[in-house]
């Protein structure tokens, strides 16, 4: 058995990897929002770190994407009450 976990946690390591990701993110007005978000974001799995910057208007959340999508972290923002949204090479995807 324990070799099994050791094996499985071998394979989590090797595939997964640490991503950093900038999320625009509509209707922050003030420092408590930023916390906010951040709070809420670094509680998710996977969220290594989060920083959230009112003057940007801007999150960038370093995650492991094996534990987290793209589309949870946009969840996690909506969850608090704010939108976000990321732009990528051809789309802007939303939530």
């Amino acid at each position: 058995m324990k070799t099994v976990l050791w094996l499985f946690l071998l394979c989590t390591m090797v595939w997964s990897q640490e991503q950093q990701i900038e999320i625009t993110v509509e209707g922050m007005t003030c420092p408590l929002c930023t916390m906010t978000i951040k709070k809420n974001l670094k509680k998710q799995p996977g969220v290594i770190q989060a920083k959230v910057r009112l003057n940007t208007g801007k999150a960038t959340v370093t995650y492991d994407d094996a534990r987290i999508e793209t589309r949870q972290l946009l969840k996690a923002i909506e969850e608090v009450g704010y939108k976000g949204s990321v732009e990528t090479n051809m789309t802007k995807e939303k939530r």
